[in-house]
């Protein structure tokens, strides 16, 4: 149970009609387990630089033309699935401090995510990340400190410390060590999904990453997978992946993403979605997000391909990581842009996404609820989408008290301004 915490809620917009879907209605049965994905990892408070015109230059200073804060890490990869209708438990520590606050509330009460694994560390401070997108690429500076371990940790059983029963759980390999939950994972029937960053020893050993051995997918970008396979293509360095996991899925930038299904021996690459990047921050979280969502729904492997690059593209063109993911409406409301726009140009558009008129209702139908459980879920869905804030904690300007008769209006005094609640209205960024 989370206590002691002051009121610093996400900027949040008037109720609108739920904008979410349950992607994996068709599939849910009786006795299926509450919670559709699982994942762990460190949440940190992203601060956004972007209109940069070139790197910072030593020496000088550079201005960005807009800045966003949106709670990031593991919270990219949370949001994103809670976004796509996706019934999803972090298990994460916070910080001890507003930011910790403001990416809590995010979380749970602004995306219905479920924290009951999560826990605040009191004295501990909030990792923070600062990104600088230009040039179609973002850097990012990082501090922050390992989180004490918790009072329960995994101890090689099924608890404590185990996740609960799920559909699925999504990992972030690290080269050299291994993952005790993820093996009480698999053994429980939960299908892992896992990516992988850079290996920072240079080695690039496959056998690094023993834990591929509990894993059903495998999403590394086109670099890391053509380095672990020692290949020069991606499509080659895929086949030669689907060696060691059931399905390997290579991500290639601006040209799309491919993938190899080891267990059927199909293949299948689609093409990117081009737009004009806002920020890259945690696009490939999103990807990730959409390729676990079509693969628990069932979709065929290019459709899952083609979800997982749409809800990527439409990500970037928002600031942050987090909260710049994608909701159902969104996905509609594009789908509807590409329908009514018969040309040419959209014709391939039209023939590739033509799966989701299967997936979305009908026009003038109501999305309705995602269909997930509990209060935080539903009241997330009853509100606009979040999206990154210049800072956090703002409050709202007072009311001007009434002017006595022929007077100038009443000053409110500082201490009074200060006692406002925090400020629940949308911020405008610029």
């Amino acid at each position: 149970m989370n206590t002691g915490r002051r009121d610093v809620q996400p900027p949040a917009g008037p109720a609108t009609e739920p904008p979410g879907l349950d992607p994996l209605a068709a599939v849910r049965r009786a006795g299926d387990p509450p919670t559709d994905v699982y994942l762990t990892g460190t949440v940190f408070l992203d601060i956004i630089f972007t209109g940069l015109d070139s790197a910072p230059v030593r020496g000088t200073e550079s201005w960005a033309r807009g800045m966003g804060s949106s709670p990031g890490g593991v919270a990219n990869m949370a949001t994103a699935l809670a976004r796509l209708g996706l019934r999803t438990s972090l298990a994460a520590a916070f910080g001890d401090d507003m930011y910790g606050e403001y990416c809590w509330e995010a979380l749970e009460r602004g995306e219905g995510i479920d924290l009951e694994l999560s826990r605040t560390v009191p004295g501990w401070h909030s990792p923070v990340t600062v990104s600088m997108a230009y040039e179609g690429e973002r850097t990012m500076v990082s501090h922050g400190h390992e989180a004490p371990a918790p009072e329960h940790a995994f101890d090689g059983g099924h608890a404590p410390g185990c996740p609960p029963p799920t559909r699925a759980c999504v990992a972030s390999l690290v080269p050299g060590r291994r993952e005790g939950w993820l093996g009480c994972a698999a053994g429980r029937g939960s299908r892992i999904f896992a990516d992988v960053g850079w290996d920072d020893t240079g080695r690039w050993d496959p056998a690094d990453l023993a834990d591929l051995e509990h894993c059903e997918a495998f999403l590394p970008n086109a670099e890391e997978a053509m380095r672990y396979t020692r290949t020069d293509c991606p499509r080659a360095a895929a086949r030669k992946l689907a060696d060691l996991v059931p399905l390997a899925v290579v991500t290639l930038g601006s040209e799309g993403a491919c993938a190899v299904d080891a267990r059927t021996g199909e293949s299948a690459e689609v093409p990117a979605i081009v737009v004009e990047a806002l920020d890259p921050t945690g696009a490939g979280d999103v990807f990730v997000a959409g390729f676990v969502t079509g693969t628990l729904a069932d979709w065929p492997l290019a459709d899952r391909l083609s979800f997982a690059g749409l809800s990527a593209a439409l990500s970037v063109q928002e600031f942050g990581g987090s909260l710049s993911a994608p909701g159902w409406a969104e996905i509609a409301a594009w789908w509807r842009r590409v329908r009514a726009c018969d040309t040419g140009a959209t014709a391939g558009l039209r023939r590739q996404y033509g799966f989701l008129d299967a997936v979305l209702p009908a026009p003038g139908v109501s999305l309705g609820s995602t269909g997930a459980a509990g209060p935080a879920r539903a009241a997330a869905a009853a509100s606009p989408l979040a999206r990154a804030v210049p800072t956090i904690g703002f409050r709202p300007r007072p009311e001007p008290a009434a002017a006595p008769a022929g007077g100038a209006p009443a000053v409110v005094p500082a201490a009074a301004r200060k006692s406002r609640p925090a400020c629940q209205c949308p911020v405008v960024l610029w």
